[in-house]
Parts: structure tokens; sequence; C-alpha cells
């Protein structure tokens, strides 16, 4: 699958059926040139039982399908894992029962519906289309804006809720892997708890774990995070030291994460997901990691990373992103100058389209790149 700019999928006609699959709710739509062209159709997902799911499945799309003109050309969408994506298999899901013991989902929608049927996991379509719509382009675009030459292909997803989820897309490829389980980076080490892994860290049950630690608190009293933020912010009552420190913690093991995963990627990195809003107090700690030492033989420090993060917070600090550190050199034995940029480094920044709205558009792209 190689992916095209957003205004060659922009000007596609080709309708793709999506669906924002939870717990609780099945949210259905359908996309045409990127854009939405039928009203969200949100149903019960039934998760309990597989018979009466696959129908609210079945239901959902063909009530998307009576809005749109003409036919369909694909289902795109994503679906928790684990799953054999490139099969369409569903496994075992924690909180979608109905799916337990494996199930063709994939086969089963393409048999109903007679259409090209493509699955993904929610990381990978969030990071798709953050890279053809999003935060990649977006970076690219105010690098020129700003008399910048470089320009950027590789981009790091990272979607931060109850979990800690990521996609990765390199030089127009998604990264998908032989086991469907690429870029599974919650499972690295946890920096602040060396035995666990890195979700035992990041999201909303974490911060409140942290805040309990501190605090002392039984971990049923403790707030969610949303409160804690407003605690830490000195904005509701509670424990403002404590929260932030619980903040703070949580950007150093997402710190860590992301300087593992760039050290191997080498590009921009967005987050998105319910706890970015909450970016100005774990952002500092994030940072910092990515800008810290590193310890080596012999008591030696090294750069964290190969390259310099930067925070495009906001306008002065994409300026200087965008300047980085150009210098003209000359050809030995010519009279030929080359110009290069000396200053390696990458960009770190939160989605402006949203986990939602950048999940349907990877979900979009993933499957028109498909079709061909």
């Amino acid at each position: 699958m190689q992916l095209r700019d957003n205004a060659a999928y922009e000007q596609d006609n080709r309708v793709v059926l999506t669906l924002d699959a939870g717990g609780t709710t099945l949210e259905f739509s359908a996309l045409q040139g990127g854009r939405e062209v039928a009203e969200a159709v949100i149903l019960p997902s039934v998760a309990d039982e597989l018979e009466p799911c696959l129908q609210q499945l079945e239901r959902g799309f063909r009530k998307v399908l009576e809005q749109i003109p003409g036919q369909a050309d694909a289902i795109s969408f994503a679906f928790p894992g684990p799953a054999d994506y490139k099969q369409g298999i569903i496994g075992d899901l924690p909180n979608l029962p109905a799916f337990r013991g494996g199930v063709a989902l994939g086969p089963f929608l393409q048999e109903v519906f007679g259409l090209p049927v493509f699955i993904n996991n929610d990381g990978n379509l969030f990071a798709l289309g953050e890279y053809v719509f999003g935060f990649l382009p977006d970076v690219n675009q105010q690098i020129q804006a700003h008399g910048g030459s470089k320009r950027f292909e590789n981009l790091i997803g990272l979607t931060l809720g109850t979990g800690f989820g990521c996609g990765i897309v390199c030089g127009g490829q998604l990264l998908l892997g032989d086991n469907s389980n690429t870029a599974e980076i919650w499972l690295m080490r946890n920096k602040v708890q060396t035995d666990c892994c890195a979700d035992a860290g990041i999201g909303r049950d974490k911060l409140r774990v942290f805040y309990a630690q501190k605090t002392g608190q039984d971990l049923t009293d403790v707030p969610a995070p949303d409160v804690l933020y407003r605690i830490a912010k000195g904005e509701a009552e509670g424990d403002s030291k404590a929260a932030c420190e619980a903040f703070a913690l949580m950007g150093q093991v997402l710190g860590d994460a992301i300087a593992n995963t760039a050290s191997l990627i080498d590009g921009l990195v967005v987050i998105g997901g319910g706890i970015s809003g909450a970016a100005d107090l774990f952002m500092p700690a994030v940072m910092a990691e990515l800008n810290g030492r590193i310890g080596h033989l012999h008591g030696a420090q090294l750069q964290r990373m190969p390259f310099h993060a930067s925070y495009l917070e906001d306008d002065a600090a994409i300026a200087a992103f965008s300047k980085g550190d150009p210098r003209t050199l000359a050809v030995p034995q010519s009279s030929a100058t080359v110009t290069y940029d000396a200053l390696p480094r990458i960009g770190v920044g939160l989605s402006t389209l949203g986990i939602s709205r950048a999940t349907a558009l990877g979900a979009y792209a993933f499957a028109v790149s498909h079709l061909g």
C-alpha cells in the first residue's frame, strides 16, 4: 500500500463505509473525498452475544447505505485487537466478549455486502489519518511557509485514553507487521516501575493510581482524571502538588517510550486521545525525557536521542523548528556549493483532527489506497 497526498484523496469520488466500534456503542458513517456524506448512525453494540452484535453491525451499515447516492466501494474501520487484521479475524476481546474464541468478521461483512472489507486497529488508523490529512502535512506546510527546507516523511501516532496505543507510518507505508502487531509500544518497559510495561504508567486509571500513591488515599476515593487536572490547576479541592506529580510521572513513562520509538523511526510524533487535553501538565516531563541524557559505560553520559525534539505548541516554536540550522558548504576541488540543514530534529505535537476524526480518515485512506 503506497499512500498519496491528501489532495488526491480529497478528489476521489469513491465512498467508504466506516465504523467506530466501542464496548457499548457502534457508530457508523460514510466518507467520500475525506468528507462525511452520511449522518452518523449510533447503535448499542450488544457486546455479550455474537449473533445480536453481528445483526447490529449489518443493520448499522445498511442504515448508512440508505443515505448515500449510488453504491459504496468498500467498508473500512478500526476494531479492537487482538486480531489477524489482514484476514479480518477478531480474537479474544475483553470489552466485546461475544468475539472470544475468534470471529471471521471481515469475511462475514464481505459476504453480506459484497464489498471489500478492511479492518485495522485504532492506533494504526489514527496515525494514518494524521499522516495523510493532519499533523504531518500541517507541519510540512508550516515549515515551507517559514522558508525552511526540511520535509518529514515519517510519523508516530500515539493515543492516550484508557490505555496507550500507537501506529507508525514510514515513507508513505503504514507498518503492519507479520502478525498484525506492529507498534505495540505499550509493552515497552516502564521507566518509573521497571517490572511493569509502559501501559501500566500511561492512561486514565494510571493517573489515579499515581495520585493515590502520592496521597495515601484509597484508589476508590480518587476522582477521575479530569478532576485531577482541575486539582492540579488549583481549581478543585485536593492535593495540587500530588496531582501535578501524578501527571509528571505519566510524562516520564510516556517520554521514555517515545524516545525509544523515535530513535528507531526518526519522525514526527503526534499525540491524541482524551488525556492529551492535559498536555500542559505532562508534556514538560515528556520533553525533559526526550532531550535528556542517558548513561553509558564508565559514567559517560549521552544525548537520549540522536536528534533534538521540539514541542510544536505555538507559532514561535514552529518558526524556530522550521528554520533549523541552514548552512552552505563548498564542494571540495570545485567552485560549486551545497546547502544543508545541520540540525537533526523531530517535532512533537497534539492532534488537531481529534482521535475519532483522524481514525475515520485513516480508515478511508487505507481502503482507497488498497482499492488502487
